[in-house]
């Protein structure tokens, strides 16, 4: 499969409630920002930007082959930190610009290209990853973001809840996965510029303030969101301390079968 040509927009806040300063954070003795880029050029990216608001950050990627957009310090969410980054890049309407989250040190090469490559076939503005759900753990927990496809692979819609809702299963037994297919969203983005750009500016929507859940602008806004299943897993992202701990331990695992 031929991947094209496309962008990697990394948001990277240096406050964060439950691990500040996270993107500084190390793994391996190195900035966890550090190998997020480097997961986005690994991809095939033609060119990885971190967007931040940090002087800090922006040093810790020194001469590593990233560049670093500073954005303000007052945007409210990650979408609106990159169009602000699609703007001092100056990137045509039809660049295809991958957002991969600060948080995703071992985020999959082969997953990052996928988001390209779908935004290019499916002809959507917006397009994400998912994957299936194996334990009813998962289904039920609000935490991990569920979401349904139609036939063409667009979504349908995104919920905390476990949808569909398995009504004769769940009738008799909630602790049991029940047959079927459920699809966890993995927070990965690809959009054309144009539609980042757009998506920006739209105003918050009710569905979105219900759920918690930005994506939701775009399908209450009438856009297409074309979803595709990953290639590979994506290892839970970094959000806590004990998150950090992990990923040490990922890191070290990893360095061992090398």
């Amino acid at each position: 499969m031929t991947t094209p040509d496309f962008v990697v927009a990394i948001p990277a806040r240096y406050a964060a409630s439950r691990l500040p300063g996270k993107p500084l954070r190390l793994i391996g003795g190195e900035p966890m920002v550090l190998h997020v880029a480097r997961r986005a050029l690994a991809a095939g990216a033609r060119e990885a930007w971190v967007a931040t608001d940090d002087a800090r950050i922006a040093e810790a990627l020194d001469g590593c082959g990233v560049q670093v957009a500073m954005t303000s310090p007052g945007h409210a969410s990650g979408t609106d930190r990159l169009a602000e980054c699609a703007r001092i890049a100056g990137w045509a309407d039809d660049t295809i610009v991958v957002n991969l989250q600060g948080d995703e040190p071992f985020a999959p090469a082969d997953g990052i290209a996928c988001v390209a490559r779908t935004v290019a076939e499916s002809g959507a503005g917006i397009a994400t990853l998912a994957a299936p759900i194996g334990d009813v753990e998962t289904l039920l927990d609000p935490n991990a973001v569920k979401v349904v496809r139609a036939e063409n692979g667009d979504a349908l819609y995104f919920s905390r809840a476990p949808v569909p809702w398995p009504r004769d299963a769940f009738a008799l037994d909630r602790t049991a996965m029940p047959e079927g297919q459920w699809l966890r969203h993995i927070g990965i983005y690809g959009y054309r510029a144009s539609a980042l750009r757009a998506f920006a500016a739209l105003p918050q929507g009710v569905l979105e303030r219900v759920e918690a859940l930005e994506q939701l602008r775009a399908l209450e806004a009438g856009w297409r969101i074309a979803v595709a299943l990953t290639p590979s897993p994506f290892p839970p992202g970094v959000d806590t301390p004990e998150d950090l701990a992990r990923a040490e331990r990922i890191w070290m695992d990893m360095q061992g079968q090398e």
